[in-house]
């Protein structure tokens, strides 16, 4: 595509979303992306949808997604595309690449980047699409698969309003929370307190578990003891149940958590900030991934934890993901 003036850039209008009549485009189609993509084939969109592996793909297309072969082929057929990868790496390629979306998304476009990615590949991106006539925004979610499977996801959005605006009635089909974080790369900033607030947490949680083990509470009633109270939060609520059960399904995979918490640590490194919380729980999720456990879910820090007390919980020992 032409690289536009930048005065003539800044006049095009984003596309307003309308189901029905807007043409919507979608690459990634893992745990979440994929309940994501469906939401709005229910909320009566047209979808194209792109991933590696095609059969992943499958149950969108059984109802009634359309496939395309590259993500440029994908943006010409598209108004605006979604992406939601695995790591900046995977961005940049679907992105920024020769077959990427930028190369073909059509002038007033929009990309939207779900991805929890690098800020300042976000900073890029976004300047990338001003200068061919599009509108990027990064907008990483939380919510896990849970909000995703429920449409109840928070969406913080790095990037202009008018685009923001324009897809009102998407966010409407996955989100119950949209927060407009500020310019380009403010998303992904705001999803890295995110995960920084997350990681210490889990780390909590998890020794919490392994202690009422080892001090032989019945951990059921000791869930339903401090729920209610202080320590209550989304993670004992949603994933404390999963451990007592021994459920390490992933619902937001480890590998995908040690990414996020390894971006942040660079951030870190560019401010002169010392978080040794987020430290000590990236080496001990970096612990699963060296047992081959990468594609459990979060909650699986629990193994990592009742090793190094060498519990006999057997509901905390390591397994090996599907």
């Amino acid at each position: 595509m032409t690289l536009l003036p930048p005065a003539l850039a800044s006049r095009l209008c984003p596309t307003i979303a309308r189901p029905g009549l807007t043409r919507l485009g979608w690459i990634g189609t893992g745990v979440m992306g994929r309940s994501m993509a469906g939401h709005l084939l229910d909320a009566g969109f047209g979808l194209t949808v792109f991933t590696r592996t095609r059969s992943k793909a499958e149950s969108l297309l059984c109802r009634g997604a359309t496939w395309a072969d590259t993500p440029a082929a994908l943006a010409r057929a598209s108004d605006v595309v979604f992406t939601m990868v695995g790591s900046p790496v995977d961005v940049r390629e679907v992105v920024l690449g020769e077959a990427g979306v930028l190369a073909s998304l059509p002038p007033g476009g929009i990309l939207v980047d779900h991805t929890t990615s690098d800020p300042a590949l976000a900073v890029e991106i976004a300047a990338e699409a001003r200068q061919r006539g599009a509108w990027s925004l990064d907008a990483p979610v939380s919510g896990g698969d849970k909000g995703a499977q429920e449409g109840t996801l928070t969406v913080m959005v790095g990037g202009d309003d008018q685009p923001r605006e324009a897809l009102v009635a998407c966010w409407q089909a996955f989100a119950g929370t949209v927060v407009a974080c500020g310019q380009a790369g403010s998303g992904q900033q705001t999803k890295l307190v995110n995960q920084i607030a997350i990681a210490s947490g889990m780390v909590g949680l998890c020794e919490a578990m392994v202690y009422s083990h080892v001090a032989g509470l019945d951990i059921d009633t000791t869930l339903r003891a401090i729920m209610p109270g202080a320590a209550g939060s989304w993670s004992l609520t949603n994933l404390a149940p999963r451990i007592v059960r021994g459920d390490y399904a992933s619902g937001f995979m480890v590998e995908h958590f040690v990414k996020d918490m390894r971006i942040a640590l660079d951030e870190c490194r560019h401010m002169k900030l010392d978080l040794p919380g987020l430290a000590l729980a990236e080496s001990l999720y970096a612990r699963l991934i060296a047992q081959g456990q990468g594609r459990l879910g979060t909650q699986s820090l629990a193994i990592v934890l009742a090793q190094l007390s060498q519990s006999s919980w057997p509901r905390l020992q390591a397994t090996q993901a599907s």
